[in-house]
């Protein structure tokens, strides 16, 4: 849809008023911006902070001595042919017992290379098949996710070693690779990572950022090991790009660090991105049998009752109508919600950590930007905007003032809201499963 097409629909008015100008043209609907089929128990995590990576995942040990340090994140190598480390302690209760410890997970895929990359292990992404090769390393990396219990919603990261920007064939085949590999994460339900090295590799796949032969990556995470922890001022990818909690930084590679007694070699990394999503593990406290509900209102069917004492798998906690002390309710494994009062989580009347708050998060699909405003309407003020490939953290939905094809509008996980018509989930006419209603 052009922009005359656009204003066609949604009137002059109401184009400038979210952000677009006379003159723009919004990219494609499929690409780069490529919807996100989260199923019912997901949700996705983000983490703001420093991190640390290794080539072994360290002992439960190790990660309790270090409590002590900056870190509060880890990277851990999940799967992949050019994996050169094993992990002997990388399962899914390693996961559970970290997660649990409050530690977030950043889980990277190291799989076929660039062949200019030179790497001592592995094969090697060839242009005639780069396509199929991204689609099928999407794949196991989901499966390897999903054994270790990190659910839809989470981001994978894939390991993009330096290679010879020079070599045509190798970026051809490097960018169609990565598209595909985003294109099969969202299809699953997972968002898409990126690590590369900035100054070979990171600028090739900046290019193509509004390209409409490829699928856009949800975040990015460079190798530049020059000591700064900043997240913007990259040199070859403008701030504008993965400019919404999309960006880490390797800034300091190979060497060691000690805490707690326990030395280990890392590379340290600074992040405001989208990691693991995990399960977290509690039980049934109500005297009699809990009610488990198709949403975060007791108004909501309910599918089935949960015995006292009953073990319960949570993805995340959300707002709903209010239970005696509290109003969080928890999305259950199999997309179900609770009352957080009748569930043995930290408190009984507000959040919990380490367990995230429920959001799925969309790239918005504008030419420039969008405006986002204070309520769910553009008589509302404006209260920011999201570039262009930016992520819209949705909460909920609510009706509002029609935009386009849909009054639908999205309310942020900051409680700012923005139009539906312009973030990439199922419809943009509208719901979107799984999305709840506000």
């Amino acid at each position: 849809m052009n922009l005359t097409q656009r204003l066609l629909i949604i009137g002059a008015s109401a184009a400038l008023a979210l952000g677009l100008s006379w003159g723009q043209t919004p990219p494609a609907a499929a690409d780069p911006a490529t919807s996100i089929s989260y199923p019912a128990a997901s949700s996705n995590t983000r983490y703001m902070g420093r991190a640390f990576d290794t080539c072994t995942a360290p002992s439960l040990d190790d990660i309790r001595a270090w409590e002590d340090s900056p870190y509060r994140a880890l990277g851990v190598y999940i799967g992949g042919d050019g994996r050169t480390c094993a992990q002997p302690n990388l399962t899914s209760s390693w996961v559970g017992s970290v997660s649990r410890l409050g530690w977030k997970l950043i889980p990277i895929y190291l799989g076929p290379q660039p062949v200019s990359a030179n790497r001592p292990r592995g094969s090697t992404i060839k242009l005639s098949t780069a396509a199929a090769q991204g689609k099928a390393a999407a794949d196991d990396a989901i499966a390897q996710a999903k054994a270790l219990g990190m659910i839809a919603g989470s981001a994978i990261y894939y390991d993009v070693e330096a290679y010879d920007r020079s070599n045509t064939n190798d970026v051809k085949a490097v960018l169609a690779f990565e598209s595909a590999w985003t294109r099969e994460l969202h299809a699953k339900g997972y968002l898409s990572g990126l690590y590369l090295n900035l100054t070979r590799g990171a600028a090739d796949t900046a290019g193509v950022y509004t390209s409409t032969s490829y699928a856009r990556a949800d975040a990015i995470w460079i190798a530049r090991w020059d000591g700064s922890t900043s997240l913007k001022g990259w040199a070859g990818i403008s701030d504008s790009k993965w400019a919404v909690h999309q960006r880490g930084k390797q800034y300091r590679g190979d060497h060691t660090e000690t805490y707690g007694g326990v030395t280990m070699n890392i590379d340290s990394d600074q992040f405001d991105a989208p990691v693991a999503t995990v399960l977290y593990s509690y039980k049934v406290t109500a005297p009699v049998s809990l009610n488990a509900r198709t949403g975060p209102s007791t108004s909501y069917e309910t599918v089935k009752k949960l015995p006292a004492g009953a073990s319960l798998k949570v993805v995340c906690q959300t707002n709903g109508a209010t239970v005696k002390t509290t109003k969080v309710w928890d999305r259950l494994s199999d997309g179900t919600y609770v009352s957080d009062l009748y569930v043995s989580t930290p408190s009984g009347t507000g959040m919990s950590r380490p367990l995230p708050r429920c959001r799925h998060s969309y790239q918005v699909d504008v030419s420039s930007k969008v405006n986002v405003r204070t309520g769910p309407g553009t008589s509302y003020a404006t209260a920011g905007s999201i570039p262009n490939g930016g992520l819209a953290a949705v909460v909920c939905q609510k009706k509002g003032s029609k935009v386009g094809t849909t009054t639908v509008w999205n309310k942020l996980d900051d409680a700012t809201w923005v139009s539906d018509y312009y973030v990439t989930n199922r419809s943009n006419t509208t719901w979107s499963a799984p999305l709840q209603r506000c």
